[in-house]
């Protein structure tokens, strides 16, 4: 089975390992990724059941994940940990994600060609079963969930707008901590360019 939260055997090894301790401080494991290299980096995107986290969560999370990673030890080079939210355009990782963004344009890529193509982008139509269903322009396909190898939800401005707006009914922004933005514009100064040198 596709598994996108975890891809790699160390990614698995490390979910294993972190999921407990993330779960345990009431947050859900969105997908790790570790990534080699000079100093390697272990990536953590977490997130609350219903959504929200922020970044002082994130924080809890980083520490107790390090302090347990530091006990089982899975990896012997000095290595970052990160920890972050998934964001608006977050990836899809697993098959309840595809319901909760119903509605919601996502690119979806598959590890086999189906018709001639791995790459699709579309309107979320719901789960059934195991399969995803998107609409496209030929109509609405399914696809298999454990034919996934990365989904991802597209930054469009009706997502902005109704996460925004969730998080704002959920009492997360607090729009008085905004400063009012004012835009003043002076027409003779946009008119003005830069002066040119011949050399």
């Amino acid at each position: 089975m596709s598994d996108l939260i975890a891809k790699a055997s160390i990614d698995r090894r490390l979910a294993e390992i972190i999921t407990p301790v993330i779960e345990d401080l009431g947050f859900e494991l969105v997908r790790v990724r570790y990534q080699g290299g000079k100093t390697p980096t272990v990536q953590i995107m977490a997130d609350k059941p219903e959504g929200g986290i922020e970044v002082d969560d994130c924080g809890r999370i980083s520490t107790a994940v390090s302090a347990h990673l530091d006990v089982e030890d899975p990896i012997e080079d000095a290595y970052n940990l990160e920890v972050s939210s998934p964001g608006i355009d977050r990836p899809l990782t697993r098959l309840k994600d595809f319901a909760a963004w119903e509605g919601y344009v996502a690119k979806i890529e598959t590890d086999e060609l189906i018709d001639g193509r791995r790459r699709f982008k579309g309107i979320l139509a719901g789960v059934e079963g195991g399969e995803i269903l998107l609409e496209i322009d030929e109509g609405t396909i399914g696809l298999q969930f454990d034919w996934l190898n990365d989904a991802k939800l597209v930054l469009t401005d009706d997502l902005i707008r109704d996460v925004l707006k969730s998080r704002k009914d959920a009492g997360q922004i607090d729009e008085s901590q905004f400063d009012e933005i004012e835009t003043i514009i002076d027409s003779e100064d946009d008119a003005r360019l830069p002066e040119q040198k011949d050399h």
